[in-house]
């Protein structure tokens, strides 16, 4: 059966690449969408590997677009299958890769969503106000984090407390693929994650004599000692992030798209209207490429042309 190697890729996702949460589910789901297509292709799910030809895959991907699948959708599924069967191929499951001549079609390049910076401000001060906050103090931090830092939720969602350094004002983070970078954070951002760290710091403290079970929680917690806790009191996780996100952007701003993301996209485009060396931004988010990074001129030429047609009499002439 195809789910038992299926079960060892995404473990080799999981545990070598050390994929991202949204790669680990993106990739399950579509290659579960593909094995449930070939048991209706074959007509039965005791089907094989070695079964699985070019034009079988072809077939799967010409349904989907048929479907209304868009071209990025589709992308991302045919990176999955290559991935998938490479890895196959590499550990002898079989003998020829069908996936290994398949052409990724091109993505539709959309521009990043923004915030507007007026509005992230009302939104982070709002969060801030210690008189009457709208969130908890950890909501706050997660939400000037991203703002301040560019940070992937999967990244967000990785740091430990030993990652921070208020002394230095920066914070280590966890990218794609292991890589670690250093990524600095402003003096007032710094100076509220101190003043959390503390605080959290304290009520763990007042609470070790409440009950066995807490204690067990927190020496598990300890082990790892994550940043940020979820309601479970476990590592927090990217639902949850995207959750707290989700509410801030939906009481301040009325752009579509209320996802973290929005929030990474908001930091490198305001960075790059308010004159930051893109090569700069580009080690902020931890691209491997300046290609990855180059979208973010786009977005800043269109917001010129925007202004421009505002701005001069002659522009619409």
């Amino acid at each position: 059966m195809i789910s038992q190697y299926l079960e060892k890729f995404m473990a080799y996702l999981r545990v070598e690449k050390n994929a991202s949460y949204h790669t680990l589910t993106s990739y399950k789901t579509d290659l579960n969408q593909f094995i449930v297509f070939l048991s209706s292709y074959f007509d039965s799910e005791e089907f094989s590997i070695v079964q699985i030809d070019r034009l079988t895959i072809r077939l799967w991907l010409g349904e989907l677009s048929e479907k209304g699948l868009t071209q990025n959708s589709i992308a991302r599924k045919v990176a999955a299958l290559r991935s998938f069967f490479k890895y196959a191929f590499k550990h002898g499951w079989i003998q020829k890769n069908p996936a290994h001549l398949l052409v990724i079609p091109k993505k539709t390049k959309t521009l990043p969503k923004t915030i507007p910076a007026i509005d992230l401000q009302r939104m982070l001060d709002s969060y801030r106000k210690e008189e009457d906050p709208i969130g908890s103090i950890q909501d706050s931090v997660i939400l000037e984090l991203f703002y301040s830092s560019g940070i992937r939720v999967s990244e967000l969602c990785r740091l430990n407390t030993e990652d921070v350094q208020v002394t230095q004002a920066c914070i280590k983070v966890h990218g794609k693929g292991n890589k670690e970078r250093i990524v600095p954070i402003s003096s007032s951002v710094n100076k509220l994650l101190k003043y959390f760290l503390n605080q959290r710091s304290q009520t763990e403290h007042d609470a070790q004599n409440i009950s066995n079970e807490f204690k067990k929680t927190l020496k598990a917690r300890k082990k790892e000692s994550p940043l940020f806790i979820a309601p479970s009191g476990q590592r927090m996780y990217p639902k949850q992030v995207y959750r707290i996100v989700n509410k801030a952007i939906k009481e301040y701003s009325e752009v579509t798209q209320k996802s973290p993301h929005v929030l990474r996209h908001s930091f490198a485009t305001h960075m790059l209207d308010n004159g930051a060396d893109i090569r700069l931004i580009k080690e902020f988010l931890g691209h491997s490429s300046l290609a990855s990074t180059q979208i973010y001129t786009h977005t800043s030429v269109e917001r010129l042309r925007t202004i421009y047609e505002q701005a001069h009499p002659r522009a619409k002439s």
